[in-house]
């Protein structure tokens, strides 16, 4: 139950991390902007949204990362057995003969027809 719910929370916060990412302007695009290159235009102002981008980007990274440690946590203790652990290996065929297959009785060797002379 809480492994499900873990996991929903980390997918999202994948995705929320992917678009904030996304989102954010690169380093490079500081200088045009400097020179009047739509930044008055911008949703958050001049400099709020590369504040507001990174603020968010850490609080999601920090989220990632607590849903990361808490599932390899909960992984790594599991207390009921695994699945593949209940299934038996199966049977090499070369380490083991294989048992002889119930069949009908064949014909003796001696009751085999005789080659024709020539």
């Amino acid at each position: 139950m809480i492994t499900t719910i873990l996991i929903i929370i980390h997918v999202a916060v994948c995705i929320a991390l992917i678009m904030i990412i996304l989102l954010q302007t690169g380093k490079g695009a500081d200088m045009g902007a400097a020179f009047g290159g739509g930044s008055g235009q911008t949703l958050f102002g001049s400099t709020g949204a590369s504040t507001f981008l990174s603020k968010a980007t850490t609080v999601v990274v920090i989220v990632f990362m607590l849903t990361s440690l808490s599932l390899a946590y909960i992984s790594s203790h599991r207390i009921g057995d695994s699945v593949v652990m209940e299934q038996k290996a199966p049977a090499d065929k070369q380490s083991a003969p294989a048992a002889p297959e119930k069949s009908a009785p064949s014909k003796p060797v001696d009751s085999l027809p005789a080659k024709p002379a020539q």
